[in-house]
């Protein structure tokens, strides 16, 4: 089983405490220490530190970890979070001995553009195109593909498009392709509640309040996403920052509004959402997994998109976790990408 790397971070912070603090303190005592002093020390982890590499049109910031000849693992993250959703398990994998590579998804964090005149595209292509230009610029042939929410959806862009590429794919709520010719075709009353911050942000209104309300925005989310995840100030903080990112607005409007059809999409990327458009079936091993408290995806049992993997599948629900899962279960999520790994 993979070790808690909160557990012990929290055991190592509070033994060198007792040791400078010159008390005296047993490693059960550490153990059972205040959960929020635990939590706090926590938060002040940040990944780092960071690199950056020209990959397409961007230049992508990334955090790296673990030995350079391991089995490459790429984590992406998702809206509105940064690449500290993965800030336990990144260590977890590359104790294991994977090369992980987690960077920051356009829009978010240093990642930048390289031109000032590249569309800031928010679409299902351009987030996928961004993850296979990251691993050709870093010399990687195949890696596998985990993520969740926007992440998750770059991910199964990869893997459907660029099997060649992908060992194997982890994905949270399943199929994340988008079926943009069926967007209007609303769920049901229950699920259109949760998405609410989408038909905001179809409106010059919601515009103005992201540019206005990032943060407060996000924080919204966190919660009615996440409600067994109890996350303190400064952890949102550690990721809030990545919302600072000057493209933030404008990539999220646009994500938002093209998977409805409203928005025209980067020209460069036509011919890979028409390829899209087609609802490719899946042709790696995958492991896809539902969070059993999540906010915006209820939980399945796998079947309604079991057509969309033609390899082996396996299906799985997390106990207590939330939209973030990789954040929330950082072991669950670890233990996934190795059960592709070992088989």
């Amino acid at each position: 089983m993979l070790e808690s790397i909160d557990r012990r971070r929290r055991q190592m912070l509070l033994l060198g405490a007792a040791v400078t603090g010159g008390f005296a303190m047993e490693l059960a005592q550490a153990g059972a220490a205040d959960s929020g002093s635990a939590q706090t020390a926590a938060s002040l982890y940040r990944l780092e530190p960071l690199r950056s590499v020209e990959a397409g049109v961007l230049n992508i910031a990334y955090y790296e970890e673990g030995p350079a000849d391991g089995p490459a693992v790429v984590l992406l993250h998702g809206f509105p979070y940064d690449i500290h959703s993965y800030v336990d398990v990144a260590p977890l994998l590359a104790a294991k001995g994977c090369r992980v590579i987690v960077p920051y998804v356009r829009g978010y964090g240093p990642t930048r553009f390289l031109d000032s005149k590249t569309p800031r595209s928010g679409e299902q292509a351009a987030v996928g195109a961004d993850l296979i230009a990251l691993i050709d610029a870093l010399g990687i042939k195949r890696a596998i593909f985990a993520g969740y929410d926007w992440g998750g959806r770059a991910a199964c862009v990869g893997a459907a498009l660029w099997p060649d590429r992908c060992v194997g794919l982890v994905t949270v709520n399943g199929y994340l392709i988008q079926n943009i010719a069926r967007a209007m075709i609303p769920a049901t009353p229950m699920h259109e509640v949760a998405y609410w911050y989408q038909y905001y942000f179809q409106i010059e209104r919601g515009r103005t309040g992201l540019a206005a309300n990032r943060r407060e925005i996000a924080k919204i989310l966190w919660r009615q996403w996440s409600p067994n995840w109890h996350f303190d100030d400064a952890t949102f903080e550690r990721t809030a920052q990545a919302f600072d990112n000057p493209d933030y607005v404008d990539v999220v409007i646009h994500s938002y509004r093209h998977r409805y059809g409203l928005a025209d999409g980067d020209p460069r990327y036509a011919e890979l959402e028409r390829r899209l458009a087609a609802q490719p079936v899946i042709t790696v091993p995958a492991i896809t997994l539902d969070g059993d408290a999540d906010g915006v995806a209820p939980p399945t049992d796998g079947s309604s998109s079991a057509a969309k993997f033609s390899n082996r599948r396996a299906h799985h629900v997390v106990p207590h976790a939330g939209h973030n899962l990789p954040q929330e279960e950082p072991e669950a999520f670890a233990a996934a990408v190795m059960e592709l790994i070992k088989t």
